[in-house]
């Protein structure tokens, strides 16, 4: 921090302020080198020094990826604070998973805080243990979790969501961590939210925002995520309002972009798929896990108590004749996963749906600057994403097998910038369709079958296709869904052979493997 003889302070993130508002007269020959070295860094990806990838990640890194670690690590050797905006599925997270390990060779206290929403949680669990099971967790949520920092020092990262930050501030606030890491850090866009609020009471020696859309409405977005990860670096609300999100947002003004976007490139890494199009292939696919909320999981626990009974009470021979009575019965599991009303009983807690709260979350945060396909078995289910879309004043096109005019949905999509969202069943539109405008897919109810998922995946993944496909296929943890990728797996020559029928596949199956996966 610079500080003048009237005691006017200005923090060293903001060194470009510090080059335009002090004669060079007036700093002494250290500042004067740090500063130097600061734009010469700052300013070239190539002047920033190469790191080892840390030998406890069960993973090789992709070279923006590596770059996204040289990043870090240069941001923090100065102590500053950033946000990284990758694109998703681009690896933001397997880049923060790297550099928590490559902490350990440079800070004695590596105790760090990772803030997620609520439906990440089981993500993030899964991706460190895939990547470095060796990093120490600990998890700070649900009703029976800790509710003192006794202990931390023994972890590497506590984890925790935004709501039971809400909650739990008056303790973890007197907790000085290493790194606080805020995932999707545009849920602290608006400063006025007692969530900014809360997250400023956190201590740490320095902070990292993660979002794959830092700007979501104007650009005003920008500054609560930096004011946390960098202080001092944009000023006042005042000032960021009246200098650059005013005349940027109303007036549409060039310069006072620009000078924006000066100011905060050095602490913001922002690759979009496009940019890293040789690195990446052309279809990346990856899952994202739902986990379940008490009211959805006590009925899906009913129900595979009462279907592995059943199991148990009959005989393979048994199985093997009525093959329909057991599809009949998984198919029920697999729309408890979806949501409990596609049962139809009017006693069930229809509201709860851990997938459809993802995949609401998920298209609000693309939509801006994506176009996304929904495929679900179920057309119940497309019908229940329906009404969300609805109730968001979400524009969308719905394709079914009771659609009469399949080709005015499709040119919808593919042609009115304003229709961000296809929903679609897999049986209807799963071949037959070019949605090349589509580069994000969501497999809202994956099966067994990898053709008809790969089928629906390929509406987007065609020739004409210019930009880089994410498939992302929601799973709910612990259920028949997570089990039967397992089972998949094993049955790998099966699965090969292009299975048209579930039923053909369920054949195949012992009685031990349905026990497995129920």
């Amino acid at each position: 921090e610079i500080v003048d003889d009237e005691n006017l302070q200005t923090p060293l993130v903001n060194f470009s302020a510090i080059e335009e508002y002090y004669g060079e007269e007036m700093l002494d020959e250290k500042v004067r080198t740090q500063l130097k070295m600061l734009r010469e860094q700052l300013t070239s990806f190539e002047a920033i020094k190469e790191v080892p990838v840390p030998p406890a990640l069960n993973a090789t890194l992709r070279p923006y990826q590596r770059q996204g670690l040289n990043w870090l690590n240069f941001l923090d050797d100065f102590n500053f604070g950033g946000c990284l905006a990758d694109d998703m599925g681009l690896g933001k997270s397997i880049q923060i998973i790297a550099f928590v390990l490559s902490q350990r060779t440079k800070v004695q206290h590596n105790t760090n805080l990772l803030v997620v929403p609520t439906t990440l949680i089981f993500n993030w669990q899964a991706e460190v243990e895939k990547f470095a099971p060796s990093i120490q967790i600990l998890t700070i949520h649900g009703a029976d979790r800790v509710k003192s920092t006794e202990g931390f020092d023994q972890y590497e990262l506590i984890l925790t969501s935004y709501g039971t930050l809400l909650s739990d501030v008056n303790f973890l606030k007197n907790y000085t961590f290493n790194y606080i890491f805020l995932d999707e850090s545009q849920n602290i866009k608006n400063p006025e939210t007692e969530r900014y609020r809360t997250v400023r009471m956190l201590q740490s020696r320095n902070k990292i925002a993660i979002t794959g859309t830092p700007i979501e409405n104007n650009t005003f977005d920008l500054y609560s995520q930096l004011s946390f990860a960098c202080p001092g670096l944009l000023g006042s609300k005042q000032y960021f309002r009246d200098i650059y999100a005013i005349p940027i947002d109303k007036f549409k003004s060039t310069p006072h972009a620009m000078a924006l976007q000066k100011k905060v490139q050095p602490f913001m890494l922002r690759r979009s798929k496009q940019q890293v199009a040789i690195e990446l292939p052309d279809k990346t696919e990856m899952v994202l896990y739902c986990e379940m909320k008490a009211e959805q999981r006590k009925i899906y626990d009913a129900y595979e108590k009462e279907f592995r009974e059943y199991i148990s009470a009959t005989t393979n021979e048994e199985l093997n004749k009525s093959p329909m009575n057991v599809l009949k019965g998984l198919t029920k599991l697999r729309q408890i996963c979806d949501a409990p009303a596609l049962l139809g009983s009017d006693e069930l807690y229809v509201g709860a749906s851990a997938k459809i709260e993802i995949l609401m979350e998920q298209i609000e945060g693309k939509m801006h600057q994506h176009k996304i396909l929904v495929f679900s078995q179920f057309v119940a289910m497309l019908d229940l994403i329906r009404n969300e879309l609805l109730a968001r004043k979400i524009a969308f096109s719905y394709l079914t097998g009771s659609t009469r005019n399949r080709e005015a949905e499709v040119n919808a999509f593919q042609n009115d910038p304003k229709v961000k969202v296809f929903l679609i069943s897999l049986k209807a539109g799963g071949t037959g369709l070019n949605l090349t405008e589509a580069d994000y897919v969501y497999l809202v109810d994956p099966w067994w079958n990898p053709a008809v998922e790969n089928q629906a995946i390929d509406r987007s993944h065609r020739i004409g296709q210019n930009k880089k496909v994410v498939a992302v296929r929601l799973i709910c943890p612990d259920t028949v869904e997570d089990k039967i990728r397992l089972i998949q797996a094993s049955k790998k020559d099966l699965a090969q052979d292009l299975v048209h029928t579930d039923t053909s596949f369920l054949k195949s199956l012992s009685k031990e493997d349905l026990l497995a996966i129920c």
